[in-house]
């Protein structure tokens, strides 16, 4: 075995004990509150939404199976990491709650509602997916293609330098999205929510996040800082300060709307109209898809190519 594939295997060991610590450390917390007394969560009746009492634990025993599975099988099997992926969407839309919470964070206004113990709560269920998601990937990279250093799929020397169809179509999907949401916002009025700063706050933040960010993905100003950007026009654009977003918001606001929708269809009582939440939850939903498509063709193309195989 060579340094270079000694080392990645002590580095994958260590995921893979990372991911089982998170399943018994977060397991034993959800045990705990299952069989015992679990805190009251006055705003939301619970922590995470849809997997609690034992459905919780066994999202963490899950987790636990899939480390050492993902960790022993040597050879690709699409169903396992279609089903390691699942674990890790569903532990993400458990901590679905986590997205508001984090803009009001970042609009330094956390709400009178806030619970430190649920944030925790949610904040550990979403690592635990970031922590599945990195051994998933890891397998990935380990089991497919031919290359032992990337397993990429494309045929070596096959390097794309523009944004594929779909891509361009998804990011105009996801601008859509959001002009929808609005339109159906001022259908319906705004009632006072332009007083409220935080609110102001997060409207602009979603026109930065559902226009500006689903066109730099698809567009040559994505790649290359603009020459009315002062300072650091005709500079390349650092991939994570488009990925991070571009993945972090998509993958959030799907799993929070996308849980809104099915509290929607179970019949949840709200003050605003069916018709108005379907079309709000859907435009939502659509957004993050977009942006989700058009950050993994970004990904793709602008990667830097394998040292090994040059995929």
């Amino acid at each position: 075995m060579t340094t270079t594939a000694s080392t990645a295997r002590r580095n994958g060991r260590a995921l893979t004990y990372a991911v089982l610590g998170w399943a018994v450390a977060y397991g034993g917390v959800r045990l705990a509150w299952t069989v015992g007394e679990a805190p009251d969560f006055r705003q939301f009746g619970s922590d995470l939404l849809g997997f609690t009492g034992w459905r919780s634990v066994a999202l963490c025993v899950a987790v636990g199976v899939l480390a050492v599975t993902l960790d022993r099988v040597a050879t690709w099997r699409p169903i396992l990491a279609g089903v390691a992926w699942t674990v890790a969407g569903a532990l993400i839309a458990a901590a679905a709650i986590l997205l508001p919470e984090l803009v009001g964070f970042l609009l330094f206004t956390v709400g009178p509602y806030f619970d430190p113990v649920a944030f925790a709560s949610r904040l550990a269920c979403a690592i635990g997916a970031v922590l599945l998601g990195l051994a998933t990937a890891r397998y990935q990279r380990r089991t497919r293609g031919e290359c032992p250093d990337c397993s990429r799929t494309v045929a070596p020397g096959w390097r794309r330098s523009t944004p594929a169809r779909w891509a361009r179509w998804a990011a105009y999907a996801a601008v859509a999205g959001l002009i929808t949401r609005f339109a159906a916002q001022v259908v319906v009025g705004f009632d006072g929510l332009t007083q409220d700063a935080s609110i102001i706050g997060l409207e602009i933040g979603l026109v930065l996040a559902g226009v500006l960010l689903p066109l730099a993905l698809v567009h040559g100003w994505g790649e290359i800082w603009p020459g009315w950007v002062p300072l650091l026009a005709g500079r390349t654009i650092p991939r994570p300060l488009l990925l991070v977003p571009g993945f972090g918001l998509g993958v959030g606001i799907v799993a929070y709307f996308g849980m809104g929708m099915v509290q929607l269809m179970s019949g949840s009582i709200s003050e605003f109209s069916d018709t108005f939440l379907w079309v709000a939850l859907s435009a939502y939903c659509l957004l993050g898809i977009g942006l989700i498509t058009a950050s993994s063709d970004y990904h793709l193309r602008t990667r830097s190519a394998c040292r090994a195989c040059g995929r």
